[in-house]
C-alpha cells in the first residue's frame, strides 16, 4: 500500500503545472505565448530569466520529493543498488516514472504538459545513490551543450540519451564493489530496473522534442541569447 500511494503521489505532485501557474501569476496563459510549452525554457523565454529558473526549481523539485519520500519510507534510499531487493527497486523506479509523467501528462490539464526535463531530473537526482551520479554526468552533459550552441532543446536531448549509458557505467562501477554474496542472477536482475527506466526516461523525453528536433533539421530552432 505504501508503494501504491508514493505512485500516486508522485504523479499528482508531478502533475501540477508549475509553469502555468507563474504565468497565471503574472497575467499570462503560457499556453498561448513563445513555444506554447508549460517548461522553464519557455517560462523564462516570456516572463524573463528569474521566472524560467522559478519554473525549473519548482518542476525539479516536484520531481524529487516523491522519491525521496518513497526511498526513505521503503528504506531503499542510499544502499548499494546490488544489494536491493529487485522489487523495491522497480517500485522506486515507478515513483521516478510517475513523477514524470505527470508533468507530461498532467490530469490537470487534459492530460497534456511539458516535456520533462526538470523533473526528470529532479527525480534522478534524488534517488541516491542508485541514479544520482547519472543524472550530474547528464546535467554537465547539458551545460556543456549550452555553452557552446546556445540551443537548450538540444542540450535536453543530449542529457537524457546520456543517462542510460551513464547509468551503465555506475552500475559496472556499483557491481565492482558489491559484495562477494551477491550473485551474478541477482545483480543483473537488480541492474535491470535502472537501465530499463532510464532507457524510457530518454525515449519520453526524446518523444516529447520531436517538434524541436523538426526545427533543428530546418535550422529554425531558437537559440538562447547570451547574457554577456
Amino acid at each position: 500500500m505504501v508503494w501504491i500511494a508514493c505512485i500516486i503521489g508522485a504523479y499528482l505532485l508531478g502533475s501540477i503545472p508549475f509553469g502555468v501557474l507563474i504565468g497565471r501569476a503574472k497575467g499570462v496563459n503560457i499556453r498561448e505565448h513563445g513555444s506554447r510549452n508549460i517548461g522553464a525554457t519557455n517560462v523564462g523565454r516570456v516572463l524573463g530569466r528569474k521566472f524560467g529558473y522559478l519554473c525549473f526549481i519548482l518542476d525539479m523539485t516536484k520531481g524529487a520529493i516523491p522519491v525521496l519520500v518513497a526511498g526513505l519510507l521503503s528504506d531503499v534510499i542510499g544502499r548499494n543498488p546490488m544489494e536491493l531487493g529487485g522489487g523495491d527497486l522497480w517500485l522506486w523506479m515507478f515513483v521516478a516514472i510517475a513523477a514524470l509523467l505527470g508533468h507530461m501528462y498532467s490530469v490537470f490539464l487534459g492530460f497534456g504538459g511539458g516535456k520533462g526535463v526538470a523533473t526528470a531530473f529532479g527525480a534522478l537526482v534524488a534517488m541516491w545513490p542508485v541514479l544520482t551520479i547519472p543524472a550530474l554526468i547528464a546535467l554537465a552533459a547539458w551545460i556543456i551543450v549550452v555553452m557552446s550552441t546556445r540551443v537548450i532543446s538540444l542540450a535536453s536531448m543530449t542529457a537524457a540519451a546520456i543517462v542510460p549509458l551513464a547509468t551503465l557505467i555506475s552500475l559496472f562501477i556499483a557491481d565492482g564493489d558489491a559484495s562477494d554474496t551477491v550473485g551474478t542472477s541477482a545483480r543483473l536482475i537488480n541492474a535491470s530496473a535502472p537501465l530499463t527506466v532510464t532507457i524510457a526516461i530518454a525515449v519520453l523525453v526524446l518523444w516529447r522534442h520531436r517538434s524541436n528536433i523538426r526545427r533543428l533539421l530546418r535550422g529554425e530552432e531558437h537559440v538562447v541569447k547570451s547574457s554577456t
